[in-house]
């Protein structure tokens, strides 16, 4: 009754793509500024910044980040085995 299967909780699921929602925001972030970092000391005209409602550029790197993320995530969820806890009956030494 108590089979192993290769499929991760749904619990687990969840998690990686709360994780990657997170993840994917921060990456956007840092990316953001840094390529505003850049903008400003080479004087280009990028037009990435963290206003995502104000271009399509911007929008598109932040659902890259974020997809990319997620599917990292749930696919480390997915080939990693989860954790099992081996019950150990205590027996006295004599």
């Amino acid at each position: 009754m108590n089979e192993k299967t290769n499929r991760p909780s749904l619990l687990r699921l969840a998690a990686a793509v709360f994780l990657g929602f997170i993840v994917g925001f921060i990456l956007f972030f840092i990316s953001a500024m840094i390529i505003g970092s850049v903008n400003h000391l080479m004087g280009m005209n990028i037009s990435i910044g963290m206003d995502i409602a104000e271009n399509i550029l911007s929008a598109v790197l932040l659902v890259i980040f974020v997809a990319g993320s997620i599917a990292l995530f749930c696919w480390k969820v997915w080939m990693t085995p989860a954790t099992e806890v081996e019950d150990e009956t205590l027996v006295p030494e004599e």
